[in-house]
């Protein structure tokens, strides 16, 4: 478990290249058949990847609960969410099975005791990307089919930023207790994501990039909306912003990003908005 320590205002104004990425930025998410975790104490999520093969691969593999979280098993006081980004695949919660197919989310609630993942086919493996955040409450492990979560049209292609945000694990379709979690697809001839720029103090928020080719990036903003930074991202990375942080990208083709946040509270339009000529 790769640990992260939450950095203020003033020493992110004073960070390189290499210290912002460092703090930030999430690499190898996935590894065959195998659990990658980072815990950030920015709101204390736990991002994570698993890719399994031909292998089932419990979720507690690479996870020492008690030494890191003070817990007999990971989930005891975590609520666990996560979307396919591969093959169609499986994952068993304390042995009731769940077809959890490409571009299909899960919600585990608090309390889960044993999770598990498979692909249903080795050759297309399964790709898990997964955020954990506490929890005070129980609420109902869920799938949410593709079909079934929220697609909301947004933007246009005169502004570059013409996109589908695809909401799983929110407001509108599920209750949980901070987590809420969804997908954007921008569209062809589309680059930007999350114009104009915003902040909201009450919740932090994950990006998780993908369908990025492998010659090309997305340019990730971050900081006070008058102190920004950018981090290059290349394709299945992600980057932690804290509550402070604005967070909006720029990629040099279209691309596809999963976001996820947790906080204060799960109130989606409960942003503060930065307008673009005062961004610095």
């Amino acid at each position: 478990m790769d640990i992260r320590y939450s950095t203020g205002k003033e020493p992110f104004s004073r960070m390189n290249t290499e210290e912002l990425r460092k703090e930030f930025l999430i690499q190898d998410v996935f590894k065959a058949d195998d659990v990658s975790g980072v815990y950030s104490h920015v709101d204390r999520i736990v991002t994570m990847g698993i890719m399994p093969s031909d292998k089932i691969v419990a979720l507690d593999k690479n996870i020492d609960a008690m030494k890191d979280f003070g817990v007999n098993y990971f989930l005891e006081r975590r609520e666990l969410g996560m979307i396919n980004i591969g093959g169609d695949g499986i994952v068993t919660v304390d042995d009731k099975v769940y077809n959890v197919n490409h571009f299909d989310a899960l919600y585990i609630g608090k309390g889960a005791k044993k999770v598990s993942f498979a692909s249903k086919n080795a050759k297309e493996a399964a790709k898990f990307y997964m955020n954990s955040c506490p929890a005070h409450a129980t609420f109902p492990t869920k799938l949410i089919q593709y079909d079934n979560a929220k697609h909301v049209k947004m933007g246009s292609l005169k502004d570059s930023n013409e996109r589908i945000i695809n909401q799983y694990i929110h407001p509108d379709v599920l209750e949980t207790c901070q987590l809420s979690m969804g997908m954007t697809q921008l569209q062809t001839g589309s680059v930007w994501n999350t114009m104009p720029a915003h902040t909201h103090e009450r919740r932090m928020e994950v990006y998780f990039y993908f369908d990025v080719p492998s010659d090309q990036v997305v340019f990730h903003y971050l900081g006070e909306p008058t102190q920004t930074r950018h981090i290059v991202m290349h394709n299945e990375e992600a980057v932690i912003n804290p509550s402070w942080s604005i967070h909006a990208g720029c990629g040099t083709t279209n691309y596809t990003f999963i976001w996820s946040m947790c906080g204060e509270n799960r109130t989606y339009t409960d942003q503060d908005w930065i307008k673009t000529q005062d961004l610095r």
